[in-house]
């Protein structure tokens, strides 16, 4: 389960890239995960009911917080197979790609991340959990203190500046 856990609270992005079937404990750290893309082909269920077992992986958390705790009751009751377009409707994926299209889609908003302003990602990431247990102060607190660190970092000034000259900014991780 820790595996689930360091997916969730690590301060980079994650992605889970679904191809072919997930289930079970493999599902579960997908949905530990930031973003989730599949593949047309792409199927998941939980699969606990079906083998006798309650769930793992930290399943329930996150399900109950994408797709609401009714749906997410339905989806381990009965444990069905849910396709790629259900997935996507159910914001169990972000987007549903050609299956031939997959890892090369992925990839490029792998790198669009990687190129982004990596220090306020990683605070956007804090101020998402925060959000999803906290009070509402806890989250103003939270975005608070973000934003007052990352607006010391040589990544904003470089977008400030980049805004003024109408060019794409430069970000370094700093």
């Amino acid at each position: 389960m820790e595996v689930s856990r360091l997916l969730h609270e690590i301060n980079k992005p994650t992605i889970a890239m679904l191809n072919g079937v997930a289930a079970g404990a493999g599902l579960s750290m997908a949905l530990a995960c930031d973003l989730r893309y599949a593949a047309r082909s792409a199927r998941m269920t939980t699969a606990f009911a079906k083998v006798g077992y309650s769930g793992d992986f930290g399943g329930t958390y996150f399900l109950s917080r994408i797709v609401g705790t009714a749906r997410a009751r339905e989806l381990y009751y009965f444990s069905d197979m849910v396709d790629s377009t259900r997935m996507e409707s159910l914001g169990l994926a972000n987007a549903v790609f050609d299956d031939d299209k997959l890892v090369a889609e992925t990839m490029a908003l792998a790198k669009r991340l990687a190129h982004g302003p990596r220090v306020a990602i990683a605070y956007m990431k804090r101020n998402f959990n925060v959000a999803e247990d906290g009070t509402l102060e806890d989250a103003f607190d939270t975005e608070a203190n973000g934003h007052s660190r990352t607006s010391e970092t040589e990544d904003h000034k470089e977008a400030s500046k980049a805004f003024v000259e109408k060019r794409p900014a430069v970000f370094k991780g700093r």
